[in-house]
């Protein structure tokens, strides 16, 4: 099955986000893919993952960066410590403007629980919800993370990567995590009560050996949302089980997928 990849930008707000379509060819997509990414990532730190995704599913891919993240607009004003739920609201828009009648999310991290959102928010318009490695609540395991990241980032080569993908977008990007999770106001950021509100299906994957957050992370997930939820824990990876276990990644979200566009 052949697929063609289009790039174009949508803005929403105040903000130009970039987006990635990529489509299938000949006939309609089952549902579209909507990918979101972590808190460092772009469009094309997903690499070929989301193509794959698509082609295994019959649906088309829809990836986008967040407003201050790679080609998109610069961060307009300082983040706010419910910046998740107001992602949460600008993916409904984009999902509106681009005129999605089905829609699956991948989360990726951040992207995860923007996800979560969304389909709290507007449980009608999400079909299913796919998070990977994502946070309902802040941790000391997550907090250490970002510790050694902020230390890769000033004695590493992190900045330097991270340039690749953000251009002059990647101060703001890399401060606006930081500085945000590592506020002693976001502490106590809990997003729990929001997860009684998400109907649809869920599947929650996570890297056994994530740095960034515990099971309790995937446990809270499944015992709270009010739809179908199961999780997938990943052996012998961390925090990007899409890159490092990649096969079994697609295979499990690919049954998923499945079972909910055929239920």
């Amino acid at each position: 099955m052949n697929s063609t990849a289009e790039d174009f930008s949508v803005t929403i707000a105040d903000a130009t986000l970039m987006v990635q379509r990529i489509s299938l060819s000949p006939g309609e997509p089952r549902a579209s893919i909507i990918f979101l990414h972590d808190s460092l990532g772009s469009i094309k730190l997903w690499r070929h993952f989301p193509a794959e995704l698509a082609r295994a599913t019959k649906c088309d891919a829809v990836i986008y960066e967040r407003q201050g993240y790679g080609g998109s607009s610069p961060f307009s004003k300082p983040r706010s410590q419910s910046y998740l739920e107001e992602e949460g609201e600008t993916l409904l828009r984009l999902i509106e403007i681009l005129k999605l009648p089905r829609t699956i999310l991948f989360g990726h991290s951040d992207g995860g629980s923007i996800a979560l959102f969304a389909a709290a928010l507007a449980p009608e318009k999400i079909a299913a919800v796919i998070t990977e490695g994502a946070h309902v609540f802040v941790e000391e395991i997550t907090l250490e993370g970002i510790r050694q990241a902020e230390k890769d980032y000033l004695e590493r080569d992190l900045a330097v990567r991270l340039r690749k993908y953000h251009g002059d977008n990647t101060q703001g990007v890399f401060d606006a995590w930081v500085k945000t999770w590592l506020s002693p106001e976001f502490r106590s950021w809990n997003m729990q009560a929001v997860l009684p509100k998400v109907r649809c299906p869920v599947l929650v994957i996570q890297g056994e050996n994530d740095e960034f957050g515990t099971s309790k992370q995937v446990d809270t997930i499944v015992e709270n949302v009010s739809g179908i939820a199961e999780k997938f824990m990943v052996p012998d990876v961390s925090h990007t089980p899409h890159r490092d276990a990649a096969s079994s990644v697609l295979q499990c979200c690919s049954m998923f997928i499945s079972q909910v566009l055929e239920s």
